[in-house]
């Protein structure tokens, strides 16, 4: 026992030397990134530090849509695109796990036995023969390699997750937009069916006109009329092929096929609503590409102490310990073990240059992650202040467009009322019928658009999420 404490405390006191070991390369800090003090404001200078601002819950809920509810968390649950980035943080974390292993000893169990005659002819003895040993091998993390490697992944898995989380918003975020977008070809199907009857309504006035043998009702008006009908019924009938698209599309974002999912017809537009911004600087914890970025950047950092640790000697200590059989004894008698111990170092004198090039790729792959990140921030200010200015335009746009259509919804009223009274011929209903349309196909068009730049709005902002969910295990799927 005294021997063994001995045999066992060389690789327990080496144990101990690593826990002093040093790191090498350089320690990662969060750079200084330029942020605004508020949208469209001067600029400023802020250190990007976790404090979570941004509001949780399912955002798709302030639509008000209850097939946009019931659609939305099947999504993350089902959505082909999520489970793939899901098994690329699985695999990831598998790979931290991996890393993790390198801190500690392998241990292991070496087992042999043979049977053979000695030297002699047929006299010669027969002599059996077997070896059982356990053995341990480790290299400790002298310069911190290891543990830059576990780094390295750590921050490559939260990469992965944030990635997992991107996924989700984005396949989210799609599925919001086109159901906007069949709710809209439904709209787009009712106000066409109610153009039809206006249209035929307008086509038996002018036939009772000309039946009449009225001057303002020829056989060319009511040719006119009946050509607008036919145009506005065959219009009806290509807004089906958008809509069956649409429908499809949601399908697929919820992991069915397309023919499995039925969605009845409805025309009315979710509710629009108010989305809160915040303050510029919480964006960088809101978005999860940034996440993603600072994220791959940290990783890149413990890369550059991977590469500085290769100019420094390895160390690997070994043991052993077990019975050999002895032709008089049985194989686990006292007398027959056996044990040995033993350390290794290794030291690279010459390379022509690779651990010096390995780590200038090191620190330039950094400098690309940093540039990358600081791309993805302003990219991200970019694109709110471009949702922002979008939905500025759009309402006034929009609060034009409603003006028109009521205008034009009376125009059409006295054009026919005029008609019927003989004081104008039908090329002015017509003209008054177009307008109404366009300006109604227009004012739908707008509605639609504010509801996906609103949706386009959320999802740029990070839809809730927030930097303070990384190291957190996601839903298992």
């Amino acid at each position: 026992m005294k021997r063994n404490g001995r045999r066992y405390g060389f690789l327990a006191l080496a144990a101990l030397g690593v826990l002093g070991g040093c790191a090498v390369g350089p320690d990662y800090h969060r750079p200084v990134v330029p942020v605004p003090a508020h949208y469209a404001e001067r600029a400023g200078w802020m250190r990007a530090t976790p404090a979570d601002q941004a509001p949780k819950g399912d955002w798709w809920r302030a639509f008000h849509d209850p097939l946009l509810d019931r659609l939305e968390p099947r999504v993350a649950l089902s959505n082909e695109t999520v489970r793939q980035a899901y098994a690329n943080y699985r695999q990831a974390a598998a790979e931290v796990a991996l890393a993790r292993s390198q801190l500690l000893p392998a241990i292991g169990i070496d087992g042999s036995a043979s049977r053979g005659r000695s030297a002699g002819g047929r006299g010669g003895a027969v002599l059996d023969a077997a070896t059982l040993e356990g053995t341990a091998s480790w290299s400790p993390d002298l310069w911190g390699a290891v543990r830059r490697s576990i780094e390295q992944n750590k921050a490559l898995a939260q990469a992965d997750q944030a990635l997992l989380a991107n996924a989700t918003l984005s396949e989210q975020t799609l599925l919001a937009t086109t159901l906007i977008g069949l709710r809209a070809s439904d709209a787009a199907i009712d106000l066409q069916r109610r153009t039809v009857e206006s249209y035929r309504r307008a086509l038996q006035i002018t036939e009772r006109q000309a039946a009449a043998g009225i001057t303002k009702a020829p056989p060319s008006a009511v040719i006119t009329a009946r050509v607008a009908l036919e145009t506005a019924q065959a219009n009806l009938v290509g807004l089906g092929v958008a809509r069956a698209q649409y429908a499809h599309a949601i399908g697929v974002l919820v992991g069915e096929n397309p023919e499995d999912l039925t969605i009845r017809h409805d025309g009315r537009l979710p509710e629009l609503p108010t989305v809160p911004v915040g303050l510029p600087s919480a964006l960088l914890q809101r978005r999860p590409d940034v996440a993603a970025a600072e994220r791959t950047m940290a990783a890149a950092n413990a890369a550059i102490g991977i590469a500085v640790a290769a100019y420094y000697p390895n160390l690997s200590l070994s043991a052993a310990d077990g019975f050999t059989q002895s032709p008089l004894l049985g194989l686990l008698h006292a007398a027959n073990s056996v044990w040995s111990v033993g350390a290794n170092s290794a030291e690279t004198l010459f390379d022509f240059g690779g651990r010096r090039a390995r780590v200038r790729a090191a620190r330039a792959a950094y400098e690309g992650a940093l540039a990358s990140y600081r791309g993805t921030v302003l990219s991200a200010f970019e694109r709110v202040e471009n949702d922002l200015s979008g939905l500025r335009i759009l309402g006034e746009q929009a609060r034009a467009l409603n003006i028109a259509v009521r205008d034009a919804i009376r125009g059409t009223a006295i054009a026919l009322a005029e008609y019927q009274a003989g004081t104008v011929d039908f090329t002015t209903v017509a003209q008054a019928q177009a307008a109404q349309l366009a300006d109604q196909q227009s004012a739908l068009g707008v509605a639609q658009a504010r509801l996906v730049d609103t949706v386009t709005l959320i999802g740029d902002l990070g839809g809730g999420w927030s930097a303070s969910r990384l190291g957190e295990a996601p839903r298992s799927r």
